[in-house]
């Protein structure tokens, strides 16, 4: 039976398959999500992401609207002990950060999720069924076959595609067909996330986020957006997990900060924080992105931030190879590349959580006094490197996102550089390249853009290069000092890279 074979099937239709699906669709590419629930999960799940997330949304072109349902986060997040002492503050809590954005920002994940999925009207290339569970899959040589159950109607029927994203989740089934194994980082915890919607104001309420590293019952605390408050409460010996969530036992727990009187219960429920990272993202034509792939204790607000980048780096390769414009193998950099990457954000969350999570009376003590030492330590966000994959060199810049200046004439970087490579330099090394590489540009669409603007030139001084090669997910592909550099990274794009349908 002949029938369409869509250029990509994504399961699963959160933030990460509504993510990947409005950057594929800005390709032209054709897309099938499949998402075995009816509507949006209607209460409180992911609440932070930060100034790099809100690039990727703003590529996809959905950067008004997501600003119109979240708030920047600008007091940071503080680790106070019992005493209310204030022990470590996370840095980098700005109004423009390097994103061009702010660098944090807290939002109801329901409300998100409908601004991706309304963004997806604008592609009738990407079609979407709900109520649709994927309950077999068959890696082929040239698709991958799909079997599919239309839960209202109970027939199944096949789908193919050229490759197949599972977005679906820590229990994915795309994974249990890749037979992938999970790598434990060490921390599995549970707690309980208490969401309450405030009925007046709460005299007292901190306006940031508090993590109450207590002993004896270790807490967080989160401003979210308008009159929405959470608490995270760690599950300590000898609790019942029934008991502890019912309203008599949530009221009693936080009850120095709120009352029933002031705040009516919008969720509550046990979560256990796992920290673990899949062996194995790709196999053929099946690949994992979000939770599928790793899942991160919340320490740093940095699950649903991974899951982005994961669609932000498999966006533009998909549609490299899928235009054939790069061998399939380009594929396989996704996880070499995102691995380590996320790996380094779990560990340092993973480090907050044993601060956080101490429940030794004597043991906070010493934590204590290690860090009243001095003033409050100040922490920042890591900044890791990609792991090996497209990319070329060992400044500390390489493979690590540019940052995204307001341009002179008031204009963000990325508006001028679309969904391109681009190479921006100074003009004497531009036009010091060899005519083999302009016309490589030219041909590939590559955007060529002088560095007459006081801002790049600024970062190009104190990187002390004199060029830089960027990827379509905004990372360095390279640096160079001379136009015979410039010429060698340039070898690194793919066949022909532009990128536009």
């Amino acid at each position: 039976m002949n029938q369409t074979v869509f250029d990509v099937a994504i399961i699963g239709y959160g933030p990460a398959g509504a993510t990947l699906a409005n950057l594929l669709g800005q390709y032209g590419l054709s897309v099938l999500v499949l998402e075995r629930e009816a509507e949006i999960y209607p209460l409180p799940r992911a609440i932070h992401f930060d100034g790099e997330t809100m690039r990727v949304f703003e590529t996809a072109g959905l950067r008004p609207q997501v600003e119109t349902i979240s708030r920047p986060g600008l007091k940071g997040m503080y680790f106070n002990n019992a005493a209310g002492e204030t022990l470590l503050i996370r840095a980098g809590t700005q109004e423009r950060g390097p994103h061009g954005c702010a660098t944090n920002h807290y939002f109801h994940q329901p409300e998100l999720e409908a601004v991706l999925r309304s963004g997806l009207q604008r592609y009738p290339h990407v079609q979407v069924r709900t109520r649709h569970e994927v309950t077999a899959i068959q890696d082929d040589t040239d698709v991958a076959t799909l079997q599919v159950t239309d839960l209202q109607t109970q027939e199944s029927h096949t789908v193919q595609a050229r490759y197949v994203v599972g977005c679906d989740g820590a229990r994915s089934m795309v994974r249990k067909v890749l037979g992938t194994r999970m790598r434990d980082l060490g921390l599995h915890q549970p707690w309980l996330v208490f969401d309450v919607r405030l009925k007046t104001d709460v005299p007292g309420l901190p306006d940031h986020t508090v993590q109450h590293c207590d002993p004896a019952r270790p807490m967080t605390y989160c401003n979210v957006t308008g009159n929405r408050r959470r608490w995270e409460i760690m599950l300590m010996p000898g609790d019942d997990p029934a008991q502890l969530v019912q309203p008599e036992t949530l009221w009693k727990l936080v009850r120095k900060w709120v009352t029933p009187s002031q705040a009516d219960i919008e969720r509550a429920v046990i979560y256990t924080f796992h920290s673990v990272i899949a062996e194995g993202w790709r196999q053929g034509r099946l690949m994992l992105a979000g939770d599928a792939a790793h899942q991160t204790p919340p320490f740093l607000g940095q699950g649903m931030c991974a899951a982005i980048r994961d669609a932000s780096n498999l966006a533009w390769k998909l549609n490299a190879v899928l235009r054939g414009r790069a061998d399939d193998a380009l594929l396989d950099t996704y996880e070499s590349e995102r691995s380590p990457h996320v790996q380094a954000f779990i560990d340092l969350a993973v480090k907050l959580g044993d601060i956080i999570q101490t429940t030794d009376p004597q043991a906070a003590l010493e934590r204590d006094a290690k860090f009243k030492a001095g003033q409050p330590e100040i922490f920042q966000f890591p900044a890791p490197r990609l792991g090996p994959g497209v990319w070329q060199g060992e400044q500390a810049a390489v493979a690590q996102v540019f940052p995204q200046p307001t341009l002179a004439d008031g204009r963000l970087l990325d508006a001028v550089l679309g969904l391109q490579f681009a190479v921006i330099g100074d003009e004497t090394v531009l036009n010091a390249t060899s005519d083999d590489t302009r016309a490589h540009w030219q041909a590939q669409g590559v955007v060529v853009l002088p560095a007459r603007d006081p801002e790049l030139q600024t970062w190009l001084t104190q990187q002390g290069v004199r060029a830089v090669l960027l990827r379509p997910d905004r990372y360095i592909l390279g640096v160079a000092q001379t136009g015979a550099e410039l010429d060698s990274i340039s070898a690194l794009l793919p066949a022909a890279a532009a990128l536009t349908p």
